[in-house]
């Protein structure tokens, strides 16, 4: 082999703060594209004819999606992905990758709810966080202690100073980043759900109970026990008009209720195959989603037999994770093969 020879003729500075995800691994040349890829999954692109100009740059999520957030309100209108590893990240709706979100403690996340200004995440210990949000930077976090490890966090639109939180054994009402009541329950709670307005929540347990708790200040009044399941709930949601919500087991069956009468509107919804992960209602409240560890995603219309459901089949490898809604026709997907997918629902 000859010698080679050469000269430098520019170094290229990928962004980024040089910590180890930044690492590059792997670049291409072609045609005027310069493209890197870092250990981190981020990709920049660079043109060669005009290296002065900042790279285009895109990432995604190298774990398992967990959860998808949608703030309709936003300019552009964004979503929030989340998966186990503690990374975060920012799409926009027309256009793709928005950016990584950058927190002061990369923890892992096991359940996150947010507004467009905060977020809250809990991991796999006692803790919930509430960090600032400002654009892709997040400021830092405050945590608080609840005496047990979460399976289920939400927030009440209407008031998201508001958050009701779940563990094993008992229900944690938090104003802002302070306890102010802890309900210690005889059953086994697996999901919940609270109301926009946070004077209503819908517990489920392991035994397939649905039970429904009024909310007053930090009092929690039991109100109803409500019977249908046959597996341990694993989603709970209100519909965005709040005059039903939807409830899902283990048993791969989903149930919409009436809210008011507190009876079964839409039943017979058990076309998945394995549990059910996830639940999303469009914006109308005339469509409701469910997502399902047997790769499926399946939408029902509530005032039609569930005979007309519209079955996405094999949307994620490995089962589907997360859904949410972007408009009454748009729904977006989110899996274990750590893929984010955007379906527009055509009604038959």
């Amino acid at each position: 082999m000859e010698d080679a020879s050469g000269k430098l003729n520019r170094t290229l500075s990928c962004p980024g703060i040089g910590g180890v995800d930044d690492m590059l691994v792997g670049c291409l040349w072609q045609n005027d594209h310069l493209v890197t890829v870092s250990l981190g999954g981020t990709f920049n692109v660079f043109s060669a004819s005009n290296p002065d100009q900042e790279p285009v740059t895109f990432a995604g999520h190298l774990k398992t999606v967990s959860s998808l957030v949608f703030f309709p309100q936003s300019s552009p209108r964004t979503i929030l992905s989340t998966s186990y590893d503690g990374v975060i990240m920012r799409w926009i709706q027309g256009v793709g990758f928005g950016g990584r979100l950058v927190r002061r403690n990369n923890t892992q996340i096991k359940c996150f709810a947010a507004v467009e200004e905060e977020l809250v995440t809990s991991g796999y210990d006692n803790k919930v966080f509430r960090i600032p949000l400002n654009g892709n930077q997040c400021g830092d976090a405050e945590s608080v202690d609840i005496g047990g490890q979460p399976n289920a966090l939400n927030l009440a639109i209407q008031k998201p100073e508001f958050a009701l939180i779940t563990t094993d054994s008992g229900i944690v009402l938090l104003h802002n980043s302070k306890v102010i009541s802890t309900t210690k329950v005889n059953y086994a709670i697996t999901s919940s759900s609270v109301s926009p307005d946070g004077t209503e929540a819908v517990v489920g347990a392991q035994d397939g109970k649905l039970r429904i708790y009024s909310i007053s200040g930090d009092t929690l009044t039991e109100e109803a026990l409500l019977e249908k399941h046959r597996g341990a709930i694993t989603s709970i949601h209100y519909s965005p008009d709040v005059s039903m919500f939807a409830s899902a087991d283990t048993n791969r069956e989903a149930v919409v209720w009436d809210r008011a009468s507190r009876e079964v509107k839409l039943k017979n919804m058990l076309y998945h195959t394995a549990r059910i992960n996830s639940l999303a209602w469009s914006p109308d409240s005339r469509l409701v989603a469910t997502g399902s560890l047997d790769t499926c995603a399946i939408v029902y219309e509530i005032d039609k037999p569930v005979a007309s459901r519209v079955t996405i089949k094999g949307a994620h490898l490995g089962g589907v994770h997360g859904l949410t809604f972007l408009d009454n026709d748009i729904l977006v997907t989110a899996g274990e093969d750590a893929c984010i997918r955007v379906w527009k629902v055509v009604q038959q």
